[in-house]
C-alpha cells in the first residue's frame, strides 16, 4: 500500500535510572552524559529535526528535570553570550532556537520501555510515530538518512511496525532480542519482512544475528498490543514482548537493516560510553587531532606507567 502521508511525531523514552552508569549518574541523567561537545540525548534530538520530525515528545522519570531545563530557552545566558559577541557560542545553543515542539510526560517508575511508550499514546494520535531510544545514538554521513528510510518503508508498507536492525556476531548478540526474517536476506536489501522475535540469540555457528538497533516506527496499532502485555519477572513490561504480541494479531513488522556506513553506539554501560565519546571526540575539528596524537601518546608508554596516578 502506498501512503503519501509524512511523519512529523518522535517518542524518545528517557526515564530509565542508568544503574549501570554509576556514580557519574547519581545525580546527572545518563541522557546528558557528553558525547564529545555535546549529551547524547541532543544528538538523538538533532537525528530526528534531520529527519522531518518536529514533535516530539521525552517519556521522563525521577530525576530527569535536567532534561528539560537542558531543551528549555535561557534569555539569561543568549542575551550573556550576546553581549561579549561570543557568536560561536552562540551558535552551539541552536538547539534551542531550532522550531522543534517538546512535550514531556512523566512515567511514575521503571516499568519498562512498553510501559513508557503506552503512555504517549495520547500524543501520538491515529498517526503512525518513530520511537528513539534515547541512550542509543546512529552515526551517518547524512544525519535522518536512516529514519527516513524506515519511515518511507514503513509507509510504502502499510506496516504497523519498522524495526532498525543490525547484524551482530553471536558473541557480541548475548542480552539482545534477534529479528527472525521470514525469508533470506540478501546483502545490501533495503528492508524485510520480520517472522518473529527471538529470546536468544543463535550460538551456533558463524552466522551474525540481526538486533533491534533503536529505532522504530510504529503505527497506532501498537498501542492495543502494548496494552495487552503484561509485565515479566522482572517487574518491566518489554516492548519486545509487545511487537510480538502485535504480530500474533496479524500484524505486519518490517525490518531495516543499518547500511555499511552506519553504526550504531549503545551507551548502556561504560564500555559503550567510553566508545561513542572517544569517536565523537576523534571528529572534533578543534580538538580531534590533538586527541589523536595524545591517544597514540599513550599507547606507546610502557604499560607501568600508563595506570600510574588514573586510579
Amino acid at each position: 500500500m502506498h501512503s503519501t502521508q509524512t511523519l512529523s511525531k518522535a517518542v524518545i523514552p528517557v526515564g530509565g535510572l542508568g544503574t549501570r552508569l554509576l556514580p557519574a549518574t547519581k545525580v546527572l541523567p545518563k541522557e546528558l552524559l557528553p558525547v564529545g561537545r555535546r549529551p547524547m540525548v541532543q544528538c538523538v534530538v538533532e537525528e530526528m529535526r534531520a529527519a522531518g520530525l518536529e514533535n516530539i515528545c521525552f517519556v521522563t522519570g525521577r530525576k530527569k528535570a535536567l532534561i528539560q531545563e537542558h531543551f528549555e530557552y535561557d534569555p539569561e545566558l543568549v542575551h550573556h553570550l550576546q553581549d561579549r559577541g561570543l557568536d560561536e557560542l552562540l551558535g552551539e545553543l541552536a538547539y534551542l532556537e531550532s522550531g522543534l515542539h517538546l512535550q514531556y510526560i512523566r512515567q511514575s517508575g521503571p516499568q519498562g520501555l512498553a510501559d513508557a511508550l503506552a503512555l504517549a499514546e495520547g500524543f501520538a494520535g491515529q498517526q503512525s510515530f518513530v520511537v528513539a531510544l534515547g541512550d542509543s545514538i546512529v552515526c551517518e554521513p547524512e544525519m535522518g538518512t536512516l529514519l527516513r528510510r524506515m519511515t518511507q518503508a514503513h509507509l510504502q508498507a502499510g506496516a504497523d511496525a519498522t524495526i532498525a536492525v543490525e547484524q551482530l556476531p553471536p558473541a557480541k548478540a548475548r542480552g539482545h532480542a534477534v529479528v527472525c526474517p521470514a525469508s533470506g536476506v540478501e546483502p545490501g536489501q533495503d528492508v524485510f519482512e520480520v517472522a518473529s522475535l527471538a529470546k536468544r540469540p543463535h550460538t551456533t555457528g558463524s552466522s551474525a544475528n540481526w538486533s533491534i538497533a533503536a529505532r522504530f516506527v510504529f503505527s497506532p496499532a501498537i498501542f492495543a498490543a502494548l496494552h495487552r502485555t503484561r509485565a515479566g519477572r522482572s517487574g518491566e513490561v518489554q516492548l519486545t514482548d509487545a511487537i510480538s504480541a502485535l504480530m500474533r494479531k496479524g500484524g505486519r513488522v518490517l525490518a531495516v537493516p543499518l547500511s555499511p556506513d552506519q553504526r550504531r553506539h549503545d551507551i548502556g554501560n561504560f564500555g559503550g560510553y567510553f566508545r561513542a565519546f572517544l569517536e565523537f571526540a576523534l571528529m572534533d575539528p578543534y580538538y580531534g587531532d590533538e586527541l589523536r596524537s595524545y591517544l597514540q601518546e599513550i599507547a606507546a608508554r610502557p604499560d607501568s606507567d600508563a595506570s600510574e596516578g588514573c586510579e
